[in-house]
């Protein structure tokens, strides 16, 4: 492995298992970048507070030959369209600019599959970018300062991962908000139990970015998700049966579902889920194919109740 590794976003889900990927892989030295201390602390991590808007002051180690780049304004919704486009794309033209700077020659950028748009129809990577959201927007646009990065010099090094629900301890996300609601024992389909929902477990999108980074092609970009084309009633069959086998689950047509998430949304500190954009999101389909991964046979198939028992395992039952 490379001797010294910088990490942007170090301190978010991700990136704090990263940390611990690259820790154990025997990496000697990895400095994590974030606008926020880490939440879990990695004793072989030398941290530092950095905006990725703004690395004109920011030094690096000489010997540094690798960048993660998965800094980002992501949850959706959460923020004004402005600050996807700000921290996204500044912190693209940041972090190339400064492995410009200091001749750093590999560089892995988390996307977004929502970079695709929503459609119900299948989608690789061979397939046209229609974003409709300022998140998806920003995500491509930052995909293609870290192509013209790529570009500019001969020996240069890149991969582009678009990971579709990534999950796990420390996610905080959609599988921690559907684990959070089924034990409490109930879970209401809004609309639909057919919606296709792309997802990996963190350390499986891990081992794929590896992978790819341990190949010989100068740029890689790949769907970080399983192939297998799982709907949300698998993912909630998936938990029911092992871990949640009381729960009840209901169909409520979907617009009555908008019509609550709209009654319930001055209340969402009570953290009951319900949101009308989480509703949409809910209803439509993200059926990605890991298409790079299935044509170096490192996309496995039925990976997801394994997943589930690891993330059991690491958070002792609790899903957080």
């Amino acid at each position: 492995m490379p001797q010294s590794i910088v990490i942007f976003g170090g301190s978010g889900f991700i990136g704090t298992h990263l940390l611990r990927q690259l820790s154990h892989l025997g990496a000697t030295r990895l400095i994590s970048c974030d606008i926020r201390p880490p939440r879990d602390p990695h004793p072989n991590v030398q941290y530092v507070l950095a905006d990725v808007r703004d690395l004109r002051h920011l030094e690096i180690p000489d010997d540094t030959s690798l960048i993660y780049n998965l800094a980002a304004v992501h949850t959706t919704p959460g923020h004004p369209a402005e600050a996807y486009y700000e921290t996204n794309i500044l912190g693209a033209l940041e972090v190339t600019a400064l492995a410009e700077r200091n001749n750093v020659r590999e560089i892995v950028f988390t996307s977004s599959i929502s970079v695709y748009g929503p459609n119900e129809a299948p989608r690789s990577e061979a397939s046209p970018l229609t974003p409709a959201s300022a998140y998806g927007r920003s995500k491509m646009m930052a995909e293609r300062i870290h192509r013209a990065w790529l570009e500019r010099q001969a020996d240069r090094r890149l991969v582009v991962v678009r990971p579709a629900v990534v999950f796990g301890c420390g996610e905080g996300g959609n599988f921690t908000r559907l684990a959070r609601l089924l034990r409490r024992g109930f879970f209401i389909y809004p609309g639909r139990l057919d919606t296709i929902k792309a997802c990996i477990y963190v350390d499986d999108l891990l081992e794929a970015i590896e992978f790819a980074r341990r190949s010989n092609e100068a740029y890689v970009l790949l769907n970080g998700c399983y192939p297998d084309r799982y709907t949300i009633s698998d993912i909630v069959e998936a938990f029911r049966g092992v871990y949640f086998p009381k729960v009840r689950t209901f169909f409520v047509p979907r617009p009555l579902m908008h019509v609550a998430a709209m009654l319930l949304q001055p209340f969402s500190w009570f953290e009951i889920g319900i949101h009308p954009e989480r509703i949409t999101k809910l209803v439509e389909s993200t059926d990605i194919t890991p298409g790079w991964l299935m044509a170096h046979r490192q996309a496995v198939y039925g990976r997801l109740p394994s997943a589930l028992a690891r993330w059991s395992a690491e958070s002792g039952g609790e899903f957080v």
